[in-house]
């Protein structure tokens, strides 16, 4: 059974690999690295320079210097994409001739994810070959590669799925764009809030309110992408778990021994969070399909029915 590519998919790359964009675009991803690239091996030599550290034992930093550039980039780039996608069609009046296809709402709006996906990728694997020195010189494992890989596909899918839903739900681009940037201020501000709450207020009640509340306090990280990345590094360059040192302290409060190591906090951390950025973007993916619908499901059945009378009357 031969998989069929999605008809946006396709008519995308299409479009894409007639134009100059993409490859001016890859063009300005590889200067920025490189920039970045050759600052961050100046920085290491005046520090060996200073010091009698070795500097092939420093390539390794590399690998989080440039993994995080580029999940900034992607950040970025990928939410101007699908938040240009379906307000785009808008303004150029082609999205009533686009929803007179025989594809489906749900069906669109994952075409226009899976493209801003795959361009965000294209840049991620077209700097493959920088970030492999840190891997052939710097002894890191070549797994965390492969993690790096995943997590910039979750990355592009979470602010894919925000740009498309944005995009549906505006119909200037320009706005959409902006809502989008706001949406990820929200992600990352009021998952940070209850700490702030807990820090000003929570100090003055007893000790096991403190524990309970920053037990609770720490669920809103779940789903905060920033701690969720800072996670994912600490643990690659050092081993250690941030999470788990923080629930360490808490039943430390409560004279009580953590229960499991230290991979499985993290692991289990990183799954459940994961879990959640994959539901979350699910919801806005639905949202969007929702907004776009032409037809809503109460209009729908009363269409139905409408229908069914005309034709039982004869």
């Amino acid at each position: 059974m031969v998989m069929r590519l999605n008809p946006i998919v396709k008519k995308d790359i299409r479009v894409q690999a007639r134009s100059m964009k993409i490859a001016w675009g890859l063009f300005a991803y590889e200067a920025i690295m490189a920039l970045v690239f050759f600052l961050a091996m100046s920085f290491f030599q005046m520090e060996n320079i200073y010091s009698s550290t070795n500097i092939y034992s420093q390539i390794v930093m590399l690998y989080p210097v440039l993994a995080v550039t580029q999940i900034g980039i992607l950040a970025v780039v990928v939410p101007i994409i699908t938040a240009s996608s379906i307000s785009g069609e808008k303004e150029r009046q082609t999205f009533d001739i686009m929803m007179t296809t025989s594809m489906t709402p749900f069906s669109i709006i994952v075409g226009k994810v899976t493209t801003a996906m795959n361009q965000g990728l294209l840049f991620v694997v077209a700097a493959m070959p920088i970030m492999a020195l840190a891997f052939v010189i710097g002894g890191l494992s070549w797994a965390y590669l492969l993690w790096f890989l995943l997590i910039a596909m979750l990355v592009s899918l979470f602010s894919a799925s925000i740009g498309i839903c944005c995009s549906a739900l505006c119909k200037k681009s320009i706005v959409s764009v902006i809502m989008s940037y706001g949406i990820y201020i929200v992600f990352i501000v009021l998952t940070c809030l209850p700490t702030i709450l807990y820090m000003m207020w929570g100090y003055q009640t007893a000790a096991a309110s403190m524990t309970v509340g920053m037990m609770v306090v720490m669920l809103f990280y779940l789903i905060n992408p920033v701690y969720y990345l800072v996670e994912f590094f600490v643990w690659t360059m050092t081993g250690t778990s941030g999470v788990y040192e923080i629930f360490q302290g808490i039943f430390d409060d409560m004279n009580m021994k953590i229960p499991f190591g230290e991979a499985v906090w993290h692991y289990g951390w990183m799954t459940v969070s994961t879990v959640l950025f994959l539901f979350v973007s699910f919801l806005f993916l639905l949202l969007a399909a929702k907004k776009i619908n032409p037809i809503s499901k109460g209009r729908a059945k009363k269409l139905a029915q409408l229908e069914l009378q005309r034709r039982m009357h004869g």
